[in-house]
Order: C-alpha cells, then structure tokens, then sequence
C-alpha cells in the first residue's frame, strides 16, 4: 500500500479537524518583510528636519524644540503688523516654556519652575489672536481657543473649563501626549470679573476662575467628562465587563501653556487713579490710553474684579497698542495673512483680476480706522465697498478691476463705468 501524503491526509480529514488545514507553518517565510519601511524612514526624516518642536505619539520618541525668541518674533512679523513689545514678551515666554518641556522630559527637571502663563490686555481687533494662532503653528503644537463667557462653575448650565483641555486632545488628533504641550487660549477673560457684588452665586465669574486654578498650574484631567452621557456609558460597559469600576484616562495640564486675553475697557480709569496718588495730575492726563495699559499691574487687575489668586497664576503681562491708520495701511499691505488676498481670490474664481492702488488702500485703512474696531473693521469697511461689485460683476463681462481712492468713496459710480465700458 502507497503511503499516504500528508495533503492527502489533511484534504480527506473532516472539517474542523486540527490537520483539515495542512501543516499551519506551510508557505510562511521564516521573517517578515517591514511593511512601508520606506515610508517609515521619510516620516522620521521630515520630523527631524521640521523647524521648533517635532513630536509624536509614541513616549519613547523625544520632544524638541530649537527656536529662540528672535525666530518666533520674525515670524509673527509676517502676519502681525505693530506689537512690538508683546511680540518680544511673547517669544520669551514661549521660549521659556517649551525649554523647559525640552529639559524636563529629558530627565532634567526643574524642582521650583514656575510656569510663565500670558496675560494679553488690550482693544478688540488689534491681533491678540492672531499672534497666539501664528506662534502655536510655527512651534508645531495643538492649539485650542475659547471664550470665557462660555463657562460655568461646574454642576451649572454651560462648559466646563476641563472642557478646554480636552479640546486640546480633540486637536491632537485623540494623542494625549502630544497634546500635553499644547497651547490654550482664552479670550475675553475680562468678562469674568466681578466687580460689583450681586445677590446669589457667581457661578460664571469668581467660580470659573477657581476652577481655572488647578489647570494653569499642575492639575489632571479626565480625558472623558463625567457627566457627558457617553462617558458614563463606557464607564458602566466597563464595570459590566470588570466587575468594578475602572480609573479613568487623564491628561496633566503641567506643560500646557495658559494664554488669557481680554480688552479690559475700563481699567485705565483705575490706572490712572494709582497713579495721580504718586504722580502729578497733569502728567498723568497726558498720557495716552496705550501708555496707560502699559502700566498695569495686580493691583489693578484686582481692582477691576479678578481674584488674587487667578492674577497671580499671570506673571508675564503685557499690553498690545491700539491700530492708528498707518498700522492698518500696513496690515493691508504687508501682512500674509491680509484681508485682501481673500477679496482677491473671492473675484478670481470668476474670472475677474482685483488690483489695489495704494492710494486706495490707503482710504480704505482710513475708513476702517474711524469704526474704532482695530483690524475687524477693514471687513466692516471691504464689505460695504466690495458690496455691489460682488454682486454685479461676476455676471458681466468684466475682467479687471482696479481699486483705487475713488473707487472706495465712490463705488457706484466706479461700478456703473466698468459695466459700461464692458
């Protein structure tokens, strides 16, 4: 009798039987090939090669940063016009900061570090934003922003500040890691103060900023809140399949940089009351409303409402100037982020060539000046400039457009000529 092989063994065994399916190493090579290795190795080269801070998911990989305040300050240079002091109080503090993330998660950490958390004062529209936004996207971290009119004590109705933090997660595409250096940045702070007492809790002024506290310090986060509806799901999913309960995910805030701004209007009435009580009247009342803001300190941001504990979680402060009219011309004509690429791209998907004379905006920064709204009001003014253009000329066969002074005092007449002459 011909011995039997051993596929016709495994070929005449019933279905389910250990050798119904051949020898399990048959046909598998003794190692396996790394798969996108090469894709793998250009990753890592364009990590390591990319300017400020290269970070990944992965704990064993390194955090780095090699900016220097004068590379920061360049950059915002680009898309913020003016500022020239908070730029520079800005780069030192980011510096600072991610310096010492640098060194801390290299073994080398720094036993009484106090974190440098950012207080932006100043009128609405003159780039507060803006500069956090630019300076998160050249360090390369997850940057998130928030109004504080938004929040309330927790257990009332609204956000909570954890709320924040987890965004920062959101941002970070879910890695907690990488989001444990990012940026937060939170708008009109001053709305939190609470300079009048009222009857009943303050749950949305004095309690936000306690609550605020623990998290621009050294505090942890759950990365689930515990009161959303899918986060108590998954915590009784996992008692069902655990028997108990489980520790939650969280996220330290000990490397995320607080940015809080507000305008503050107001408080050059209680600056300039400190000062008339060691300085003379007249000298006081020649300063400027900028020169004013320059001088304030904790004393009055205490006055206008904040709690001590709150100013004191914002050692670095600094005061943006307001925008006369030859900072907008500049920022019209001279910042990569300008209003006027976006006009400028609005009119060539049809067809139509837009092109700024000076002089017209010039007018332009002139009229946006006088709407007291910093840069928001170069919209106010473009929109109703652009207005009827917009919605006459993409019908027409007009091709070309020239914006120049009079064409922004007197855009009917402008319009009706090119329609003409089309």
């Amino acid at each position: 009798m011909a011995p039997t092989s051993r596929s016709t063994i495994a070929t005449n065994q019933q279905s389910g039987h250990p050798q119904s399916l051949g020898p399990v190493t048959a046909g598998v090579p003794r190692k396996f090939p790394r798969a996108g290795a090469a894709r793998v190795r250009a990753a890592k080269h364009r990590q390591a090669t990319k300017t400020g801070v290269a970070e990944t998911a992965t704990p064993s990989e390194q955090f780095s940063f090699n900016l220097k305040p004068v590379d920061i300050a360049r950059y915002l240079n680009r898309f913020v016009i003016g500022q020239t002091e908070a730029k520079k109080v800005l780069s030192v503090a980011l510096c600072d900061h991610f310096q010492h993330v640098r060194l801390s998660l290299a073994g080398d950490v720094a036993p009484f570090y106090q974190k440098q958390n950012v207080l932006l004062l100043g009128p609405t529209g003159v780039g507060k934003t803006h500069l956090i936004r630019s300076a998160a996207e050249l360090i390369g971290v997850p940057f998130v922003k928030g109004d504080a009119t938004k929040f309330s004590e927790t257990g009332y109705v609204g956000s909570d500040v954890d709320d924040l933090v987890r965004d920062l997660v959101r941002r970070a595409g879910g890695n907690a890691q990488r989001a444990e250096h990012g940026i937060i940045y939170l708008d009109e702070v001053d709305k939190l103060a609470t300079r009048e007492p009222g009857v009943g809790r303050d749950v949305s002024g004095r309690g936000v900023q306690t609550n605020l506290l623990k998290l621009m310090e050294d505090g942890d986060v759950p990365l689930v809140s515990p009161n959303d509806v899918t986060g108590q799901m998954q915590a009784a999913v996992s008692a069902m399949r655990g028997g108990g309960a489980s520790s939650t995910d969280t996220i330290n805030t000990r490397h995320i940089l607080f940015v809080v701004s507000g305008a503050f209007s107001g408080i050059d009435a209680l600056i300039r009351r400190r000062l008339m009580a060691t300085e003379r009247a007249a000298k006081v009342g020649r300063l400027s409303l900028d020169a004013i803001l320059a001088q304030a300190g904790t004393a009055d941001l205490m006055a206008y409402g904040l709690e001590p504990e709150f100013v004191g979680r914002l050692p670095v402060r600094v005061a943006c100037h307001g925008l006369d009219t030859t900072d907008l011309f500049n920022v019209l004509r001279k910042s990569e982020s300008s209003l006027i690429h976006q006009y400028r791209r609005s009119f060539a998907a049809y067809g139509i060539r837009l092109e700024f004379r000076d002089d017209g905006l010039q007018r332009l920064a002139e009229l946006a000046s006088s709407e007291n709204t910093g840069a928001r009001g170069l919209m106010t003014i473009c929109e109703r400039v652009f207005r009827d253009f917009k919605f006459r000329l993409p019908s027409s066969r007009v091709k070309r457009l020239v914006i120049t002074r009079e064409a922004v005092d007197k855009p009917q007449a402008v319009l009706a000529r090119s329609l003409h002459r089309s």
